[in-house]
């Protein structure tokens, strides 16, 4: 689930139900007959793609900005992806999709403006082998028990997952971006930043890394014990630095505590947290940290806004 930082240079400067969207073309049937973008000069689609052409010109490789890699446009927005965002925009939730500022084997994560100022848009794939290995976060997570496994709808499942998770997250005052809508595979968050991303702790040098190592293990205990999740993939990779504030990203694959493999998951998230701050010279101990997280009282944050 790690997401990696694609590095952006600028050249100038509640869902509505899904059952009237499902009226749409069946887009399985679609993607099967789709090579490329020809789909775009069908009539039932040129008049949607007009619409929304000149609020996608940058990630077409056409806008104000300059940005690495211009075929992501061919390797993220088919045409179920662009159905959905011109969705989202018809509900007023973006403007424009500017640049990607993150990549992942899951999803593109670009920079996006509304009404309300920047917003990030978390797209993600919709190739069948990408959500393959993903399902054993979803089977045994029992807010999603009995749904459908067909590969687009997994990828659907996750969208929904990762909303829940950024909600509960910030309900009990813990700092990730906080989510503004979802629609398919399409997720709309809170930019941290400004024009670019902040940086991953991976990417900055720590003045004081063991104040950071303890409120990075407080956050661990608060997601276990007060939200009831387990991160599952907590790494230098998936911190944001902002303002010298911790944010946490990407939390799609956090699981409840009563998924079947939520404890390993944990002793995973916590290993990876001691070994971080060895490698800088301390010596933490792997099991002090476990009974710190499992069982010591946790402090009481104030909840965030889009929090539920």
């Amino acid at each position: 689930m790690m997401l990696t930082m694609t590095l952006i240079r600028s050249s100038g400067e509640k869902m509505e139900d899904d059952k009237e969207w499902d009226l749409e073309p069946d887009f399985d049937s679609l993607m099967k007959s789709e090579k490329k973008h020809e789909w775009i000069s069908e009539p039932r689609f040129k008049k949607l793609f007009d619409e929304i052409e000149h609020s996608i010109q940058g990630v077409m490789g056409k806008g104000r900005y300059e940005w690495v890699d211009r075929r992501v446009f061919d390797q993220v927005f088919d045409s179920s992806t662009l159905l959905a965002i011109h969705k989202l925009m018809q509900k007023g939730d973006i403007d424009t999709i500017e640049y990607p500022i993150a990549r992942g084997k899951e999803a593109h994560v670009f920079y996006a403006t509304s009404n309300n100022g920047p917003v990030a848009v978390k797209i993600f794939h919709t190739t069948n082998a990408v959500f393959k290995s993903l399902t054993k976060y979803i089977d045994g997570d029992p807010r999603f028990g009995g749904l459908s496994r067909r590969h687009r709808e997994l990828v659907n499942i996750w969208v929904r997952k990762e909303y829940r998770n950024l909600k509960r997250m910030r309900a009990n005052g813990i700092r990730v971006p906080q989510p503004i809508s979802h629609f398919k595979n399409v997720l709309i968050m809170e930019f941290v930043g400004k024009e670019q991303a902040s940086p991953r702790l991976r990417d900055v040098e720590i003045e004081n890394p063991l104040e950071i190592f303890s409120k990075l293990l407080d956050i661990i205990a608060i997601n276990w014990q007060s939200c009831n999740l387990v991160h599952a993939d907590f790494s230098e990779y998936n911190i944001l630095i902002k303002n010298k504030e911790i944010w946490v990203i990407d939390v799609g694959q956090a699981v409840t505590n009563q998924h079947p493999n939520a404890e390993e998951f944990l002793i995973r998230d916590i290993t990876r947290l001691v070994e971080w701050i060895n490698r800088k010279g301390f010596e933490i101990n792997l099991t002090d940290c476990l009974v710190r997280v499992l069982d010591e009282p946790v402090p009481k944050l104030k909840p965030l806004p889009g929090g539920d």
